[in-house]
């Protein structure tokens, strides 16, 4: 992150529960894409609560095609309508599938109506599996309530069935199947918007403005490393720890069978002092839409000594904030906690969205994806950004997808960096230390790749040979 972000604290979580969410229309580069044959689901929906603490939609998805559907491209809304100046914390209580299965993430309607100017999305993870033709997910119990637990309506929710007290198809919940609309009426105005996608879903565009790099080479001094466009960094600052040193000597690379791997090592003794953040970014600021990727070994436990620090372990795009709450501030994270930090007690992946945000007194603009779960080992990371939205993979599977509020207005650097967010949650001054390990980094201008394109891509250049490229124009 850039110096003037890195001092963002435990307190850029916290806010995450509150933070705005404003979802705006956008002209979408390509064509609109058609649903897949015979994919079609219906949602099922009762209400398990009509008291005033807390809304409490049950929900089932049904498959009422001719095909699987992957869960993990299904998206479903409940519409509400607001409090005033409240915000909203997401809940699983139970659900067939698993609630680590299952995430929420709050939106605000573009258009408002009497009845709706908010929704709870629900997704999926990869692990919910492919729901056969016929089937259901089962129950999913899921609830939401103000943050600060103050008494809420429902009575004029847009979703709300006060009747529904057995489940039965409700028209009055939408779901997109891989963006495309496929049930449900939203709020009038609030239609979903088909997200485009590449008309091949396994062929790599053959032009294209791009970085690739293999990251090879033969340690962090090596001049090749800067005239490829990267800085490792050394200066100090935030985030994590305060004076804490990030050390260039810690990024090490090495080949793991034919690949060659960059690794950043963080470590600590559990003093301020004796703690070494690593960090890899572009010293370029260039990058804007288009498809992001890397692949990323992930750690839950420490390469030697006690095991519980708050790490952050990252592959992120970002530009400087040049004024509290300027709106042409840009973040889109993927950040991995295996021993929990920002509230959370343990294993979370997070996917974020910026719009801005304010140091102080803090608050944040942003939308978040999350799954409470062990990521431990190699991920395919992949973030497309155009003109409709931002969309986050893991291992091939959508992971999250963010509103058009939070694109980019300016270019942003690609970075990498592994850094504890605090010295409490291991209290030993025995040292100890953590690896993140990066095989390669990929970036396509002004295209939007799926994962299989990205996987194809990767493939085609170490073919041939090619461990470095870099055609993207200074911004």
């Amino acid at each position: 992150m850039s110096d003037q972000t890195r001092t963002r604290t435990v307190r850029l979580r916290a806010a995450l529960a509150v933070a705005a969410v404003t979802g705006l229309g956008a002209t979408a580069l390509t064509a609109l894409p058609a649903a897949a044959a015979g994919e079609a689901v219906a949602v099922q929906y009762r209400q398990s609560a009509t008291g005033g603490d807390q809304v409490e939609p049950w929900l089932k998805v049904v498959n009422t095609g001719t095909t699987g559907v992957p869960l993990s491209q299904v998206k479903v809304r409940y519409y509400f309508k607001a409090d005033a100046g409240a915000s909203y914390t997401y809940a699983c209580s139970w659900a067939v599938k698993g609630c680590a299965n299952i995430t929420g993430t709050f939106g605000t309607l573009a258009h408002p109506t009497a009845t709706a100017d908010r929704y709870l999305e629900v997704g999926f993870t990869a692990g919910a599996g492919t729901l056969a033709p016929g089937a259901d997910t089962g129950d999913m119990q899921l609830r939401f309530h103000r943050s600060n637990w103050q008494p809420l309506n429902q009575g004029d929710d847009y979703s709300f069935g006060p009747a529904q007290t057995a489940y039965t198809d409700w028209t009055k919940v939408t779901a997109t199947v891989g963006g495309v609309p496929v049930w449900g009426t939203a709020p009038a105005g609030n239609e979903p918007t088909p997200t485009p996608t590449p008309t091949d879903p396994t062929t790599p565009p053959p032009t294209g403005a791009t970085l690739f790099d293999d990251f090879d080479y033969t340690g962090h001094t090596d001049p090749a490393i800067g005239t490829h466009g990267w800085s490792v960094r050394s200066n100090s600052g935030g985030p994590g720890v305060p004076g804490a040193t990030w050390a260039p000597e810690n990024v090490t690379f090495a080949k793991e069978g034919t690949n060659s791997i960059m690794n950043l090592r963080s470590s600590t003794a559990g003093t301020n002092e004796s703690t070494r953040h690593t960090e890899v970014l572009t010293k370029a600021t260039k990058f804007k839409n288009g498809t992001y990727a890397a692949r990323v070994r992930f750690s839950d436990a420490p390469v030697s000594g006690p095991d519980g620090d708050r790490i952050v372990q990252t592959f992120f795009t970002i530009n400087d904030l040049k004024a509290p709450m300027a709106d042409d501030y840009a973040e889109y994270d993927f950040e991995y906690l295996p021993n929990g930090g920002w509230g959370e007690p343990a294993n979370i992946l997070y996917t974020t969205s910026w719009e801005t945000y304010r140091p102080d007194p803090w608050e944040a603009v942003n939308q978040h994806s999350e799954v409470r779960a062990s990521y431990a080992g190699w991920h395919d990371l992949v973030l497309t950004i155009d003109d409709n939205s931002i969309v986050y993979y893991v291992d091939g599977q959508e992971f999250g997808r963010h509103d058009a509020r939070y694109l980019p207005e300016r270019p942003m650097s690609i970075n990498f960096n592994q850094w504890l967010i605090d010295l409490a949650g291991q209290t030993s001054t025995t040292p100890r230390s953590y690896d993140q390990k990066v095989d390669y980094v990929l970036h396509v201008k002004d295209q939007v790749l799926t994962p299989a394109q990205v996987a194809a891509k990767v493939a085609a250049y170490r073919s041939a040979g090619t461990a470095f490229e870099d055609t993207v124009p200074a911004s």
